[in-house]
């Protein structure tokens, strides 16, 4: 879209004889329309378009169901947060708490627990 602008605006200061544009070529004025077209072009034929219109349908419809839920009363997403932080808090937790716990005795190669005390 934006070529397009910039072709208008190069064409109509062109046309008018405004500025530098009168002395330019007119392949040169006329090149953001080229640009225009080959840029839809590649839009088009790659999906990029598509998938950007689907990834908007796709915002549009979750943020309808959040309406609806809110409106309901049942905010889920709420509570997934608060699920969210509560697992973390626990993992975090238990994180710690095997951090602090005392390093276990090595096992031997048997894999029986051998004493480090080297009198014994």
């Amino acid at each position: 879209m934006y070529l397009v602008i910039v072709g208008v605006l190069l064409l109509a200061g062109k046309m008018s004889g405004f500025g530098p544009m009168a002395g330019w070529s007119w392949w040169l004025v006329l090149a953001p329309f080229g640009g225009a077209i080959l840029w839809w072009h590649f839009a088009d034929t790659s999906g990029w378009t598509k998938r950007r219109q689907m990834n908007l349908m796709e915002e549009r419809k979750r943020q309808r169901r959040q309406r609806s839920l809110a409106a309901l009363g049942l905010d889920v997403g709420r509570d997934k947060r608060a699920h969210a932080v509560r697992a973390e808090v626990a993992r975090r937790t238990a994180a710690a708490a095997a951090a602090a716990a005392p390093a276990a005795q090595p096992a031997d190669v048997d894999g029986q627990r051998r004493s480090v005390d080297p009198t014994l």
